[in-house]
């Protein structure tokens, strides 16, 4: 019983990474956004662990990191700056999370996030490659109440990150309930969808979800209109169907197709403003790769 409560409750806090909504222990995956209209292709690796620590009863310590390597080639059209400035970027963030228990039903979650993201090789550090992101949730988690007919989870709060493709405060909201034996759903911000549990190892989900990055440009450059470009941001609204496979027990493979529904990188310059655009033609998003879950 004591491990399955451990369990449950680093599940909770694993809840509060915003950028996936997952319950990963540690993660390999690789995105590929395929060149298309757009003159512009995308790639990423991404590698993220997380490990908990037990301070007290119901009290927890989250400690990881999340690493990203980002590769953007681009086409003849783009020839009026340096592309090689901007086709290689890295993203390195260290999580630092905490989780209590507030009342019966209720639970606090709470993560800080400081990292560095910058096109040029992670030795060569400045102050404008910092960044910073946090979150705060407040959780009433009732899956795995023998009481409750149709298991539910509740998460509401607030997430703001420097560090992705919308560098705003955004609600964080996320409603789960299995309202059938192969059905699910999940309705929030950033991440809704549909499952199918064909079965324990077997599920379908068709998703609608926000994705991107931001990062800062070490060597600034100059446009034609004499415009100072200091960083690059990369927003992107997805929908699309999501088959995962359990295996080992703890281990899932995943492969995604995604239609994007709305997609735009943007030039800002050192004071954050917009100043020029780098086409949103991309329409395929395809991703997959491998999580160790509790």
């Amino acid at each position: 019983m004591k491990r399955h409560h451990f369990a449950s409750l680093v599940l909770l806090l694993f809840t509060i990474t915003t950028q996936a909504q997952l319950s990963d222990i540690a993660r390999i995956d690789y995105t590929y956004l395929p060149e298309g209209d757009s003159n512009i292709e995308y790639h990423r690796f991404r590698a993220l662990f997380n490990f908990p620590i037990k301070l007290k009863e119901d009290t927890y310590l989250l400690i990881g990191l999340d690493y990203s390597n980002i590769d953007m080639t681009f086409g003849d059209d783009f020839s009026t700056f340096e592309k090689a400035t901007l086709e290689d970027f890295q993203l390195l963030d260290l999580n630092i999370g905490y989780t209590t228990k507030l009342s019966k039903d209720w639970r606090l979650g709470f993560r800080v996030t400081p990292g560095v993201s910058s096109n040029r090789a992670i030795k060569k550090l400045s102050n404008r490659d910092i960044v910073f992101s946090s979150d705060l949730v407040f959780i009433k988690d009732k899956k795995k109440d023998p009481n409750v007919r149709k298991p539910y989870r509740f998460i509401v709060g607030v997430s703001y990150s420097q560090n992705r493709g919308f560098p705003f405060p955004l609600p964080f909201i996320s409603y789960y309930r299995k309202f059938a034996p192969k059905w699910s759903y999940n309705v929030g911000v950033p991440k809704t969808n549909l499952q199918y549990h064909y079965s324990d190892r077997h599920r379908i989900k068709l998703y609608t979800e926000l994705d991107g990055f931001s990062s800062n440009i070490q060597e600034t450059i100059q446009l034609d209109n004499n415009e100072t470009v200091g960083s690059i941001n990369m927003s992107l609204i997805l929908s699309g169907l999501q088959y995962e496979f359990h295996f080992l027990k703890h281990f899932q493979f995943f492969a995604r197709a995604s239609v994007i529904l709305s997609n735009s990188v943007n030039l800002r310059n050192t004071d954050n403003e917009t100043i020029g655009s780098l086409g949103n033609a991309n329409r395929k998003y395809f991703r997959t790769g491998i999580r160790l879950k509790i």
